[in-house]
């Protein structure tokens, strides 16, 4: 494994995506939706960041087997709360082939929410096609694999604190 993306700037990239939701929502008491599982960690302290009103809420969803994507999505766990008429903050750990977001970004917009952002800590941009924007990115990275924060392998090495590559 080799170091990617180090703690310091995860937090200072984490920062300054609070305070753009802090501009954006401040007076709007948003949903914010975790993709379970890999977002957990990164929501979690995305959250405790944001200095507004807010609930949280999970949805799962199952598209990989070890390294490589399954071609299909499938859902594991919906979202509990209602969100007919509500602003959400979609939070993902990251956007790979992008099949996974359409699926979810389509779900969601089926309870007809007031409006939807996406926030994803890191983002293959190179890897998708998307008809629909990323609203906010923590980071743009290249085709490799990578773990920590959140990030797995077969369910293993989501509690390193910092991203890794395995080569």
């Amino acid at each position: 494994m080799n170091l990617y993306i180090g703690k310091d700037k995860i937090k200072k990239r984490i920062k300054e995506i609070s305070k753009q939701l802090y501009k954006m929502y401040k007076d709007k008491n948003p949903v914010f939706i975790g993709v379970l599982n890999g977002s957990f960690i990164f929501l979690s302290d995305l959250v405790r960041k944001c200095d507004f009103d807010c609930q949280v809420d999970f949805i799962q969803v199952r598209s990989y087997n070890g390294e490589k994507s399954s071609g299909k999505v499938d859902l594991v766990k919906d979202i509990s709360l209602d969100l007919n008429g509500r602003s959400i903050i979609l939070v993902e750990d990251i956007i790979d082939s992008g099949l996974s977001i359409e699926f979810i970004r389509k779900h969601i917009l089926s309870y007809n929410p007031k409006d939807l952002i996406i926030v994803s800590l890191l983002s293959k941009k190179m890897n998708y096609d998307l008809k629909f924007d990323i609203d906010i990115t923590g980071f743009e990275i290249d085709s490799k694999f990578v773990i920590g924060y959140g990030l797995d392998l077969d369910q293993r090495y989501r509690n390193l604190t910092e991203l890794f590559i395995i080569e």
